[in-house]
C-alpha cells in the first residue's frame, strides 16, 4: 500500500489584533506553536497545519495586519523549527492572504476551505477563493493547495446548484449526488488548481462518511485526505479509501480541538497509519 500522508494541526489560541489585545505575546505563541510542532514530528507525523483556529467566530476574510503578521512570525518559526512539511490556514477562507504568508514564511502548503464552491456557513455567505489565488500563485509557483470539498460548518450552495441540474438533465434523482460531487472534484482540480482535496464531516471532530470518500476518489486524479474525525476506531476503514489525513482533534486533551496535545496519543495514531500503509 502507497505511503499515507499524516498531517497534524496546530490550534494557535487566539491572535493579536488592532481591535483587540490578547493574553499571550507573539513569543508564547510562536514558542509554543514550535513545541506542538516538535512533539508531532517525534510522533511520526509528515506535516502541520498552521491554523488560527482560536479567532471564533471567524470573519470570512482575515484582513487586520497584527494578525497577519503574528501568522507569519509564528510560521516562519515551526518551518525553522522542524523538518516537517508545514501548512497555513486562515479561518475562515482567506486563502490568499495564507498563500503570501507561505511564501514569505517559507511554508510548503496552504488549506482553503472554499476554492471552487461557495458556501452558505456560521460567517456568512463565502465565495470561493480560486480568482483571488490566481495572480499569486502564477507569480509565485510551488506553494501546494489542499482544498476542501464540501466543507464542514458549512452548506455547499455550489453542490445543491450542480444537484439540481443534474437532475433536471436526466428527470431523475438517484445519481445527482454523486454527479454534483463529481463536477466539484474535476472543478477544484481543473479550474481551482488544487493539488490535493480534502474530504470532513459536517463538524469538526466528526469523521466523514466512507461513501463520500468513495466517490471523491473515484474522480479524483490527486491524493484524498481524510480532513475530521479520524480516530483509532475508524482508521483502518478511511484509510482504506484516502491516501491519508490531518488529525487535529483526536491527539489533543479529550479529544476537543485547542486543548494540548497528548504526545501519546499523537504516537498512538501515526503507529496506526504506519501499520495500515504496510499492510500489517
Amino acid at each position: 500500500m502507497s505511503k499515507k500522508e499524516l498531517i497534524g494541526v496546530i490550534h494557535l489560541p487566539r491572535l493579536p489584533s488592532t481591535e483587540y489585545r490578547v493574553d499571550y505575546t507573539v513569543s508564547y505563541i510562536a514558542d509554543n506553536a514550535v513545541q506542538e510542532a516538535r512533539i508531532l514530528e517525534d510522533a511520526g507525523f509528515d506535516g502541520v497545519i498552521v491554523e488560527n483556529h482560536g479567532d471564533y467566530p471567524f470573519h470570512k476574510r482575515v484582513r487586520d495586519p497584527l494578525t497577519l503578521a503574528t501568522m507569519a512570525v509564528v510560521v516562519r518559526e515551526v518551518v525553522r523549527s522542524t523538518s516537517l512539511k508545514v501548512g497555513v490556514n486562515i479561518l475562515r477562507n482567506s486563502g490568499r492572504e495564507a498563500y503570501a504568508i507561505a511564501v514569505a514564511a517559507g511554508a510548503r502548503f496552504i488549506r482553503v476551505n472554499g476554492l471552487v464552491e461557495t458556501l452558505i456557513s456560521d460567517s456568512g455567505l463565502i465565495e470561493s477563493e480560486a480568482p483571488r489565488l490566481k495572480s499569486i500563485s502564477i507569480n509565485y509557483p510551488g506553494i501546494e493547495i489542499y482544498a476542501d470539498i464540501l466543507c464542514k460548518h458549512s452548506g455547499s450552495l455550489y453542490f445543491q446548484t450542480l444537484k439540481a441540474v443534474a437532475e433536471a438533465y436526466t428527470g431523475k434523482d438517484e445519481n445527482a449526488g454523486e454527479e454534483a460531487v463529481r463536477e466539484i472534484v474535476l472543478d477544484a482540480i481543473n479550474r481551482g488548481r488544487a493539488n490535493t482535496l480534502i474530504v470532513t464531516g459536517p463538524r469538526t471532530g466528526e469523521a466523514p462518511s466512507p461513501s463520500l470518500l468513495e466517490t471523491a476518489k473515484k474522480y479524483s486524479t490527486r491524493p484524498i485526505l481524510v480532513g475530521s474525525g479520524l480516530n483509532p476506531e475508524n482508521a483502518r476503514v478511511l484509510l482504506r479509501i484516502a491516501d491519508g489525513a490531518i488529525v487535529g482533534s483526536y491527539i489533543r486533551e479529550e479529544g476537543i480541538a485547542g486543548r494540548p496535545i497528548m504526545p501519546e496519543k499523537a504516537k498512538k495514531i501515526a503507529r496506526l497509519v504506519k501499520s495500515i500503509q504496510t499492510g500489517s
